[in-house]
């Protein structure tokens, strides 16, 4: 497979809205969408795609996935919240991300809770989880040669395509699975 480096080098294309990249003021939501179109660009997969439209964001509000907004306007604990709401999104159920930032939420408006430093390790742990992920992806590559290389077929390439497309998936479906574990134990937690 001659784009083994293209395919790592993707998994950093993955946008990430930093705490840098948030300003102190609140925003408007059409300023929400533009600052999160900006970090995220680079992780659409088809330049028409939208990273956030003002739907998604009501519907997170009607689902009560963040804290109410005031006066229209979203502060940067909201941002933060919206941001771990797309990461989340992507593996999880809207149910599985309301369940896990249910206590953050209520945290944040009766204790007071700073989510500036979660989220600093949310950030901090995305980076080695890139990391880590470019060295598994090549153990993958090499694994699926050497399968490749026991099969007698002319179309080598596209089977080994095939065959990193069924690991990716399954290695997914797996960290999903321990995802949704560990949401159905903080959700049990909360009914006791």
């Amino acid at each position: 497979m001659d784009d083994h480096e293209e395919l790592i080098n993707s998994l950093h294309k993955e946008g990430r809205l930093t705490l840098e990249d948030i300003p102190e003021l609140d925003l408007y939501m059409d300023q929400v969408i533009q600052l999160f179109e900006n970090n995220f660009a680079a992780s659409k997969r088809r330049k028409d795609e939208k990273v956030l439209t003002k739907t998604m964001i009501n519907n997170y509000a009607k689902g009560k996935l963040f804290f109410p907004v005031q006066n229209k306007k979203y502060s940067k604990e909201h941002l933060i919240l919206i941001s771990m709401i797309y990461q989340m999104k992507g593996a999880l159920s809207i149910r599985d991300v309301k369940n896990t930032l249910d206590r953050i939420n209520e945290k944040i408006t009766e204790e007071s809770f700073d989510i500036k430093p979660l989220y600093a390790s949310v950030l901090k742990l995305s980076r080695y989880n890139k990391s880590r992920m470019n060295e598994l992806i090549a153990d993958h590559i090499t694994e699926v040669e050497a399968e490749i290389n026991q099969m007698e077929d002319s179309d080598e390439e596209y089977l080994e395509k095939v065959l990193l497309i069924e690991t990716f998936t399954e290695m997914s479906n797996l960290y999903r699975k321990a995802a949704e574990t560990l949401v159905d134990h903080l959700y049990e937690q909360k009914e006791e």
